[in-house]
């Protein structure tokens, strides 16, 4: 970017979110991931003449509840209309949307980048079918029909995004919000979030907008970070160099880390919008809505605050806690079992989400439960294992399950306390290394860990460390 020309970023954002149902918009088949191709269909998902679309009631209100979360004014009033176009992953030859009657308008999404906070504007939230799935394959092309009709939830920010981080920001913070608020699942790999971009530049002394690109598809956040940062670069030096930017639909091929031109895109695209004759309009009063507003559960900020109020947790705990739930919620439930909220914080994560991004497991794919954690911090404090036996423990009731105290005793991990085994630890380690002796009552304190070190071995890391100290000084020092 030249210095003497500096420019503005305007981004954008279309955010498809699949709604966290247990069946499709229009119809009773399951809205579930990974079945064989075909296979979880109807005529209504299939297009068939003459099927009649049911409106999912859940999908409505799923919808609301994330204009709610999110600060929307909730429309009393809105329609479907039907989206004229033609391709193969749409079956009706059109999409069921809505067009200028949705759900919710307005809202925002607080962020903050560098420490500076910003809150990005949603200019409007509405609810449509999603489309079949074209997969493509070396001679052939197929299409899958199992997500046609999935409730899919779209939210259009204002272009109030400047940067390619600020667009992660609000990727990461809508996801959060949203996860949180039980709306979706937020698992990318399955495509719960996907997301097109239009993105502009301008000279910083024109107040208008410059010409928008769209890049379409994107479903993996750290993608839209890559495509935007070169976009962004490519849009700028196309100005430097007395070019126009052409308005037009582009790709971003990850591979090659660019974005290539696919079609022009005029200025308004003629879908033909007309109103959803085969559904009724969708009106909401307010006891409804707020039915749905008291069913808000704890947004993320919020249940940062209790974990520094309530648990005393520094506010560094917090925040990697609260940045998943499934992780904050197993938090909590280890409490609840009964163990202190700094060693419940300290191994969750240490231990769990080492472990977990080790395996690439979700913390429901693990084996151990919020109470074997507990149950292993307890043998902690009671002084019946040490750390290194804690964490071997926690390593078997992770991939395994099982009660930490029958592994302690089947594996014999229990602390050796006794202080005849100790007191006979500690003369044979003296015994066999009268050098590290000799520096000790030198002055060397590194002497001491060294003979400590001896000791634990010998005990195959069952002696309970304090107490092997206890017995070094009164031996060492008597």
């Amino acid at each position: 970017m030249s210095g003497a020309n500096p420019y503005k970023v305007s981004i954008g954002l279309e955010t498809h979110v699949q709604l966290k149902t247990r069946s499709k918009i229009w119809c009773a088949c399951p809205n579930t991931f990974g079945s064989d191709p075909n296979t979880d269909v109807c005529p209504i998902c299939l297009g068939y003449p003459g099927s009649m679309p049911v409106l999912n009631a859940e999908a409505v209100k799923l919808t609301v509840m994330a204009g709610l979360l999110l600060g929307c004014r909730i429309n009393h009033y809105s329609k479907f209309d039907r989206k004229s176009y033609f391709y193969p992953d749409m079956p009706k030859n059109y999409q069921i949307s809505q067009y200028d009657q949705p759900l919710c308008t307005g809202g925002s999404v607080p962020i903050e980048v560098d420490g500076k906070p910003k809150v990005i504007r949603i200019h409007r939230i509405h609810l449509e079918e999603d489309v079949a799935k074209n997969n493509h394959f070396e001679t052939a092309s197929g299409v899958d029909f199992n997500r046609a009709g999935t409730p899919l939830m779209e939210i259009v920010s204002e272009p109030d995004i400047a940067s390619a981080d600020e667009a992660f920001a609000f990727l990461q913070a809508l996801k959060q919000m949203l996860v949180y608020g039980g709306i979706t699942d937020g698992n990318l790999e399955q495509g719960n979030i996907r997301c097109d971009i239009n993105c502009s530049v301008r000279p910083d002394t024109q107040t208008t907008l410059g010409t928008k690109t769209e890049i379409k598809n994107m479903n993996t956040f750290k993608g839209v970070h890559r495509s935007l940062t070169y976009e962004i670069k490519r849009q700028i030096e196309v100005c430097e160099q007395g070019g126009k930017i052409m308005q037009e639909t582009r790709r971003w091929d990850d591979a090659r880390g660019v974005t290539t031109a696919m079609r022009s895109k005029e200025y308004a695209h003629d879908y033909r919008y007309f109103p959803e004759p085969d559904l009724m309009p969708v009106v909401l009063d307010d006891a409804q809505i707020d039915e749905w507003r008291t069913a808000l559960p704890e947004m993320p900020q919020a249940r940062r605050t209790r974990f520094i109020t309530d648990f005393g947790l520094p506010a560094y705990d917090a925040d990697v806690l609260v940045a998943d739930k499934p992780i904050a919620d197993f938090f909590e439930a280890t409490l609840a079992a009964g163990a202190s909220p700094k060693a419940a914080s300290n191994w969750v994560m240490t231990e769990l989400l080492r472990m977990l991004g080790e395996q690439e497991w979700s913390v429901s794919e693990a084996r151990i439960t919020p109470t074997m954690l507990a149950d292993i911090l307890r043998l902690l404090d009671e002084g019946k294992i040490n750390n290194p036996a804690a964490k071997t423990i926690f390593s078997v009731c992770f991939t395994e399950g099982g009660d930490p105290r029958a592994i302690m005793e089947a594996r014999g991990l229990a602390q050796v306390s006794d202080e005849g085994a100790l007191d006979r630890w500690v003369q044979a380690a003296i015994t066999a290394n009268p050098k590290s002796v000799a520096d000790y009552q030198a002055g060397k304190k590194a002497a001491l860990q060294f003979l400590m070190g001896q000791v634990m071995r010998a005990s195959q890391g069952k002696a309970n460390p304090p107490k092997v100290m206890q017995a070094l000084k009164a031996q060492l020092d008597g």
